[in-house]
């Protein structure tokens, strides 16, 4: 069966001016069936060359058409394209919904869910926040949005449309880097002095549940630095990079393994109930440049262990990963990598995507 499926464009909106959100209709229904907070990887020609970008769906479980935001990126092929060409009617490949950028419904339950969105990392973030108000009904969430100006928010009147007709499960503030607001608090960078006020003056993390950050990686960080200093542990705070970790120009495509020079690595590979065996140069070259290198249709989207696409467990050997932020601690214990990040330290390496 194919990784990717095709879907028809039944609709793009103007959001921002830098962003679009475009409605999808999947030929198979079934397999786009979604999780809140998950995204779809695309795929694309541009100059002869496949672009492979990842973009979060916004809508929530209960909303009926699928939707994602595509925020345009200064040099971005994809980005570009869908912003100022993309219409109703085109046809794009994607692959099934992806990633754990969430946590399991509980609707008996009374949650506060603490969101920390940055530019289009609201995106994910919005998902979340339209199913868990449909289907959590005692759930309350507060949202804490950082842009530059007013004129960049996405999805501003959706999000005013959701405070008003959920006023008391539903609080929403945003912090302007150069607009200046009533309150100064929510104006200037979302530094850790910023963070530190808000959780004194503004949000009690007593009783937080989840918290949810999806931005830069930067800010990510600092976040969960100081959500840490408060209390919460690291099984209550979830990511979703955005931003840098997807260049907007594909990148060379990889050499063959079985090309280079020096002391290799006997890696078999399994990939849809096939195995394929391979030279890996311990050089440096990633599991997943000698796949694609060797034309396996290896699953990978970011190619910066931002995502979890190219996730394969090791069976025998060992490798070690440059990067991760995408596998759980428990992900790695049990064998599992990201392949675009991963390199042999052992003389053979046997993993499989199938896993």
């Amino acid at each position: 069966m194919s990784r990717f499926h095709p879907l028809t464009v039944t609709n793009v909106q103007r959001d921002t001016r830098d962003s679009v959100v475009v409605t999808l209709q999947p030929q198979d229904v079934d397999a786009f069936r979604f999780i809140q907070g998950q995204y779809l990887t695309f795929r694309r020609a541009f100059d002869g060359q496949e672009l492979r970008r990842s973009y979060s769906i916004c809508a929530g479980l209960d909303d009926g058409p699928l939707r994602v935001g595509i925020k345009r990126v200064e040099g971005g092929a994809f980005s570009t394209w869908a912003n100022t060409a993309l219409k109703p009617g085109d046809v794009l490949e994607a692959m099934p919904p992806q990633g754990k950028f969430y946590t399991t419904l509980a609707p008996e339950e009374g949650r506060h869910y603490l969101m920390f969105a940055a530019g289009s990392g609201i995106t994910p973030i919005l998902s979340i926040i339209r199913t868990v108000l449909t289907r959590e009904p005692k759930a309350r969430m507060t949202l804490v949005y950082a842009n530059r100006r007013i004129a960049s928010i996405m999805f501003r009147g959706e999000l005013e449309d959701l405070k008003d007709q959920y006023l008391s499960r539903l609080s929403v503030l945003h912090i302007l880097g150069q607009d200046a607001q009533e309150i100064d608090l929510f104006t200037g960078r979302l530094d850790a002095a910023k963070l530190e006020n808000l959780f004194t003056q503004w949000i009690d993390l007593t009783g937080v549940h989840t918290a949810f950050i999806c931005g830069p990686e930067a800010l990510m960080q600092t976040i969960a630095g100081s959500l840490r200093d408060h209390g919460l542990k690291d099984a209550q705070i979830k990511y979703e990079l955005f931003g840098a970790a997807q260049p907007g120009r594909a990148a060379q495509r990889a050499v063959a393994a079985s090309d280079a020079a020096g002391k290799t690595c006997a890696l078999s590979v399994t990939l849809d109930g096939t195995t394929r065996k391979l030279d890996l140069p311990m050089d440096g070259t990633t599991v997943l440049e000698a796949a694609l290198g060797a034309n396996l249709d290896a699953p990978f989207s970011c190619t910066a262990g931002v995502c979890s696409t190219c996730r394969a467990k090791v069976l025998d050997g060992t490798a070690e990963m440059a990067v991760n932020h995408a596998l759980e601690d428990y992900e790695v214990r049990a064998g599992y990598v990201l392949t675009c990040q991963c390199t042999p330290t052992s003389d053979t390496l046997v993993l499989s995507y199938d896993t």
